[in-house]
């Protein structure tokens, strides 16, 4: 499978790469995207589990067992949950954000599809990212795969990024070319 550079050069890349490679091989990427999923909206959710993941004051030994403790709540699979704990271990659950990107991207390259990031000022429903899928499937010819996240900085309006493209419809970029032109 061709892994781009991009991927390979970061840390977080570099275990999304062996997550995903152990996942393929154990034929569970959805299974592991499930749980990276349901990881990913509980650290958007949870002020504690953030702090667990990025404080220096947690110790490797508490970080291992909070790591297990979340896993085994959550109803994580086990792969999943090995792999929280070797983060936990090495000191590297900070870049969980990171691997979960990069994991799903790579599992997007896998099913044939493209990874679109986007970014809306509140949280969109079902209907609204279907109809952002489709639009996106009509542009780029090929299936879309939808990362989402949330910033209430952009005002409104979404930002898709599909590789190096940037498509920026967000009120407060609006808001600063209007700017810029009223000081002409």
């Amino acid at each position: 499978m061709d892994i781009s550079g991009g991927i390979q050069a970061s840390l977080a890349g570099r275990y999304a790469i062996a997550l995903f490679e152990l996942a393929n091989e154990k034929n569970e990427l959805d299974t592991v995207g499930e749980s990276l999923a349901a990881v990913k909206a509980a650290l958007a959710e949870s002020a504690e589990l953030r702090a667990l993941t990025t404080s220096p004051l947690v110790g490797r030994d508490e970080a291992v067992r909070a790591a297990a403790a979340v896993a085994g709540a959550m109803k994580l699979d086990s792969t999943t949950a090995s792999f929280l704990g070797v983060l936990a271990r090495n000191r590297r659950l900070a870049q969980l954000p990171g691997v979960i990107r990069a994991f799903n991207m790579l599992a997007a390259r896998h099913r044939g599809e493209v990874t679109a990031e986007v970014t809306s000022a509140r949280a969109l429903d079902e209907a609204q990212v279907d109809a952002i899928r489709q639009t996106l499937r009509k542009r780029m010819g090929r299936d879309i795969a939808v990362d989402l996240s949330v910033d209430p900085e952009i005002l409104g309006g979404i930002v898709v990024e599909i590789g190096s493209q940037r498509i920026d419809g967000s009120i407060r970029t609006k808001l600063n070319n209007l700017a810029l032109a009223m000081k002409g």
